[in-house]
C-alpha cells in the first residue's frame, strides 16, 4: 500500500533482527527486559539497545527520533543520539532527523542523506500518507535524469518545507481521496504521468517503454486495476504497460 507512517511504529523494522545483548532481551512484542534495577545500568542498557537498533539499519538510512522512541526515555534517547552525532556514527541531516551514513568506494567519502528518504522519515514522524510527484515522481522512476530542484509530495498532512545540504523538500496537502487507498507504485506512476503531461506524445510512449521492464506483471496487474478512476489517458498509458506482457 501507499506509505504511511503511524508513528513510532517505524521502529519495529529496526529492532526485528536483534538478539539478546547482555542483560538485554527483546521479546516478540518488542518490550524491553532488564536484568539489573541498577539506574546507571539501566541507562547503559538503554543506550546500547539504541546503538544496537541504529547498527542493525541498512547503512544509508534515514530516522527520526521517534523511529526509536520505544526504546527509551525521551532524555536518555536525544543524549544518546546526539553523542553517537558527535562521534561520526551518525550524521545530523537536520533537527530532528539522522542518517547512517553510507561509505561509498567510488567517491571515498560517505554519501549524502537521500531526499526520498529523509522525506519519508519525516512523514512517518508525523504520520501523514505521502506520494512522490512532479520532477520527484519522474526522478524515482528513472524518467528523468535531471536534477531535481524541489523534491515535492502530496501529503495528507500541512503544507510545508524543509532544507538540508542545498535540498529543498516540499509537502503539498492534497485531499485523501487522490492518494489513499492506492499503492504506493501505482500513485507514483500515475503522477509521473501527470508530470509529463497530456500533450507531450513523444514523452509519454517513452516513459511506456521504460516502464514495461520496470515492472513485474502482478505490479503491472495492481497499477491497472487500481488506476481504472483515473483521467482517461493516463489509464491508457497504463493500459499499454499492462498489455506489454502479452507481447
Amino acid at each position: 500500500m501507499l506509505k504511511k507512517y503511524p508513528g513510532n511504529k517505524g521502529v519495529e523494522a529496526f529492532i526485528a533482527n536483534m538478539r539478546h545483548e547482555g542483560d538485554l532481551t527483546l521479546c516478540p512484542q518488542n518490550c524491553i527486559i532488564l536484568g539489573t534495577n541498577n539506574k546507571k545500568g539501566i541507562s547503559m542498557t538503554y543506550k546500547a539497545t539504541i546503538e544496537n537498533a541504529i547498527r542493525n539499519m541498512p547503512k544509508g538510512s534515514v530516522f527520526t527520533l521517534s523511529d526509536l522512541g520505544n526504546l527509551s526515555d525521551e532524555e536518555t534517547l536525544k543524549k544518546t543520539v546526539q553523542r553517537l552525532a558527535q562521534k561520526g556514527f551518525i550524521k545530523r541531516v537536520m533537527r530532528g532527523v539522522y542518517v547512517y551514513p553510507k561509505y561509498s568506494e567510488l567517491l571515498q567519502q560517505n554519501v549524502g542523506a537521500s531526499p526520498n528518504k529523509v522525506a519519508e522519515a519525516i512523514a512517518r514522524s508525523y504520520g501523514w500518507t505521502v506520494a512522490p510527484c512532479g520532477d520527484t515522481a519522474l526522478n524515482l522512476l528513472g524518467l528523468s535524469t535531471q536534477v531535481v530542484a524541489v523534491w515535492l509530495y502530496l501529503s495528507n498532512g500541512p503544507y510545508k518545507q524543509y532544507s538540508f545540504d542545498n535540498v529543498k523538500i516540499h509537502f503539498k496537502h492534497t485531499t485523501n481521496r487522490e492518494i489513499s487507498n492506492l499503492s504506493y507504485k501505482t500513485v507514483l506512476v500515475v503522477q509521473a504521468f501527470k508530470a509529463i503531461g497530456k500533450n507531450n506524445i513523444k514523452e509519454i510512449e517513452s516513459a511506456i517503454d521504460i516502464l514495461r521492464s520496470k515492472f513485474s506483471s502482478p505490479d503491472k496487474e495492481l497499477i491497472l486495476k487500481e488506476s481504472k478512476y483515473v483521467s482517461n489517458w493516463i489509464y491508457s498509458a497504463i493500459k499499454k504497460i499492462y498489455e506489454a506482457k502479452y507481447e
